[in-house]
């Protein structure tokens, strides 16, 4: 496969009250609300200017009603795919209902764009730094967890990365860098470094590939992106099995969910490497026929968030 292009239908998503907080270089802020009708859940814009990483790449903290700063909580992380943006990512997954619902601090940023005008991250070497320089997403987004850190209690042990595509690259490549920050992440149509000495995690991070067997864009078997090979969804959580220290193999846990609506009954198998170490879990849902951009049923977000939170770092 020589070139990419991901995009996510958008689905229609709740409306929120809005702030917006402008950081400047000697740490003086100005803030502006607005609001719209009904709230779930409440949004601050975070603008910081400057010469740092975050310097002129604003994003959204949407923080639950329950939210009181008395105790630290959950912060999940999601990351779009190449020519996607971060709002558009939410209204394909819905993740901020689930927020308010399951009381976890959520971000959804945008990558920088290309001379196209299409939004990626520098993730793997195979996907998708289309720029022409090196763009530092690693300390990008080591700088925002930090600056909602800064402003929020966040659990440290609880700190998630959830990616499509591009997104599952560089969710991917978060945990070879900052496993130390990062405790699971989730990746539909993602993978990890095709060369397993690219990545070095000094400690165990839990990992979710799901990935659908009818991919032509990322497919399921693995491929190359401009000449760059990745591999497959099978050799991405084996690799991870690997630098997690699962003595076990990747076997079938006799469960079977409905991941995409489009597919009749429960498509999906889960298969899960055995004997990790306490508290980490490295598993490949498959979907038998699912696509790049599968049609997600009711349950997949739910499914794919409860399984992130359930593995805090240990």
């Amino acid at each position: 496969m020589s070139t990419i292009a991901d995009a996510s239908p958008p689905v229609p998503t709740t409306s929120t009250s809005t702030s917006t907080t402008t950081i400047a270089p000697d740490g003086s802020t100005t803030s502006a609300s607005t609001s719209t009708s009904t709230s779930t859940s409440t949004s601050t814009t975070v603008e910081i200017d400057g010469d740092g990483p975050l310097a002129g790449r604003p994003f959204d903290v949407f923080v639950p009603t329950t939210y009181d700063g008395t105790s630290d909580v959950p912060l999940v992380v999601m990351l779009h795919g190449y020519t996607a943006s971060g709002a558009l990512q939410e209204s394909y997954f819905g993740v901020q209902s689930l927020a308010e619902e399951l009381d976890f601090l959520y971000v959804h940023p945008d990558g920088t764009a290309d001379p196209r005008g299409n939004r990626f991250w520098n993730a793997t070497d195979a996907c998708c730094n289309l720029a022409g320089a090196d763009v530092d997403d690693v300390g990008y987004l080591s700088a925002l967890v930090a600056e909602v850190q800064r402003r929020y209690r966040v659990d440290p042990k609880r700190i998630f990365f959830v990616g499509h595509s591009n997104g599952g690259f560089m969710s991917y490549r978060m945990a070879c860098e900052r496993p130390d920050l990062v405790a699971a992440i989730a990746s539909l149509a993602g993978a990890t470094f095709a060369d397993a000495d690219e990545c070095h995690p000094a400690e165990p991070v839990s990992v979710l590939q799901v990935h659908g067997t009818a991919d032509h864009v990322i497919p399921y078997d693995g491929g190359a992106i401009l000449g760059n090979p990745f591999p497959s969804a099978a050799t991405s959580v084996g690799t991870w099995a690997g630098y997690d220290g699962c003595a076990g193999e990747l076997a079938s846990t006799g469960t079977t969910i409905d991941l995409d609506s489009s597919i009749d009954g429960e498509e999906s198998s889960v298969e899960a490497f055995t004997a990790c170490p306490d508290g980490v879990a490295v598993e490949l849902w498959t979907i038998d026929g699912g696509t790049h951009i599968p049609e997600l049923s009711s349950a997949f977000t739910r499914d794919v968030v409860e399984f992130v939170l359930d593995h805090p770092k240990p």
